[in-house]
């Protein structure tokens, strides 16, 4: 027994070797894997003024009665967000507390256009408490953005040049469209397309 006790403990060391062989080569592909994969921002559409052009100037009365202007340079020097909601619609009122608490950790401005009765939307303002934001019911809006689904957001700058758009689900797709215009971008999307383009030419 004694004779082969070295033995064994020589062949539990090689296999402790190889284990850690295993993990040390496991993390290092989780790794390359996870700077491969960067989250998906918001989903683009197609449709509607593109990123880097002037939003549409539209002034409109909010359901509180105050004039609502939507576009052209920010009197308040501050990015906009144009948030597309519904009361139908489970996602819009998900995200909606978490709007508020972004909005001010980023400074931006938050318009909300709600699409649906007038009823329905004063059940929802009250219910998710958004007396303090400017809620416009605007079908024109909409149509000048040509919005499709919901929810929806357009990030427009002081300047009044949309810098980002699309579909949001969650909070990383609202970070995503600060994140987009702070590197340049209209989209997530872009940038890695862009960015995979250029490793492609790096490998070439």
């Amino acid at each position: 027994m004694s004779a082969i006790l070295p033995y064994a403990l020589a062949l539990h060391s090689v296999l402790l070797l190889v284990l850690g062989v295993m993990v040390y080569g496991l993390t290092r592909q989780i790794g390359i894997l996870h700077e491969r994969l960067a989250p998906m921002g918001a989903m683009v559409s197609d449709h509607g003024p593109e990123v880097g052009e002037a939003a549409p100037k539209i002034t409109v009365k909010s359901m509180s009665n105050q004039v609502v202007e939507i576009g052209g340079p920010s009197l308040a020097h501050r990015t906009t967000l144009l948030m597309f909601v519904s009361p139908n619609c489970p996602v819009c009122k998900k995200l909606l507390p978490i709007a508020k608490s972004f909005s001010k950790r980023e400074n931006l401005a938050v318009i909300l256009v709600g699409d649906g009765e007038r009823d329905e939307q004063l059940k929802m303002i009250d219910a998710e408490g958004l007396q303090a934001l400017p809620y416009v019911l605007g079908p024109e809006i909409g149509m000048a953005f040509q919005v499709g689904k919901l929810p929806y957001a357009v990030l427009i700058d002081r300047d009044g040049i949309i810098r980002a758009k699309g579909l949001v689900n969650s909070r990383e797709h609202l970070e995503s469209l600060v994140v987009a215009e702070e590197i340049g971008y209209g989209s997530i999307q872009a940038y890695l397309k862009v960015r995979g383009a250029l490793q492609g030419e790096s490998l070439s």
